[in-house]
């Protein structure tokens, strides 16, 4: 099952184009990285996705426009996590965390029975049930970060977008976060998320997408996309690479050119 479809997308930010006739699909049950350097298009995709800034082309998500779509049944489509880890609200962790249950509820209804227990369960899935009572405006970045991952959660979404989602976080939460997106994609959801961390994108995502100058250049298994070649040409750096468990490990060690040898 095809859960996004973007065909022909164009985006412009002011008089600047940023995405160039872009083509991507993601079916269910792939954790895709969104890989590229800075400016290279990941974050204006994902939120022309989301209908946050005007396109042209198509998206289509579960099969249905998105040019026609109104904002609560997106909500029902694709849930984000955004790289903004502001919390605006001074509210108990649990009343943000719960919010990812709106779109499933009318009105001003009260939470159900099973939406309790799936705002708990993904408080347990991020780590933070421990401090489910405290104002989230007072956490750390990084436990600000696990909140609102633990919101997207909520949201129970058949897709979720995340805009550099391991931003903040220290390395055993990197790990269980991203571990927790395979075990998403392997249940049967699609995972989308823009990382800059090569290690990361090369050992837990299912497939890779690298963007540059608002083009995909190369899409496929971590080890066809993170080459020597590919390092060299878009991101203009030397890597290790390696084999550790099964899974591939890229590790960049200096710039390639006269300076990086």
């Amino acid at each position: 099952m095809t859960l996004l479809c973007a065909s022909g997308l164009n985006v412009s930010l002011g008089a600047k184009p940023v995405l160039r006739g872009l083509d991507l699909s993601v079916a269910a049950g792939e954790f895709v990285g969104l890989i590229g350097p800075n400016g290279a298009g990941k974050s204006t995709l994902l939120r022309a996705v989301l209908g946050l800034l005007p396109f042209t082309g198509s998206i289509l998500l579960d099969g249905d426009d998105t040019a026609a779509m109104k904002a609560r049944r997106r909500a029902l489509k694709v849930a984000y996590l955004a790289q903004e880890r502001e919390i605006a609200w001074a509210v108990p962790v649990e009343t943000v965390v719960a919010l990812g249950r709106a779109p499933h509820r009318p009105g001003f209804a009260a939470p159900t029975e099973a939406d309790r227990a799936i705002v708990d369960e993904a408080m347990r899935r991020m780590d933070v049930t421990s401090f489910r009572h405290r104002i989230a405006t007072e956490l750390s970045g990084g436990e600000k970060a696990r909140v609102l991952a633990a919101r997207a959660l909520a949201q129970d979404t058949p897709l979720l977008l995340a805009d550099e989602p391991t931003a903040g976080l220290d390395p055993s939460h990197q790990i269980a976060l991203m571990r927790l997106f395979g075990e998403l994609a392997a249940s049967g959801r699609g995972v989308v998320a823009s990382l800059h961390d090569l290690g990361l994108a090369a050992r837990w995502c299912s497939r890779l997408v690298l963007l540059d100058n608002g083009r995909i250049v190369a899409d496929g298994r971590p080890g066809e996309v993170l080459t020597p070649q590919t390092l060299r040409a878009v991101y203009g750096v030397e890597a290790f690479f390696g084999e550790a468990g099964g899974a591939p490990v890229v590790h960049p060690l200096d710039l390639s050119g006269p300076a990086g040898g």
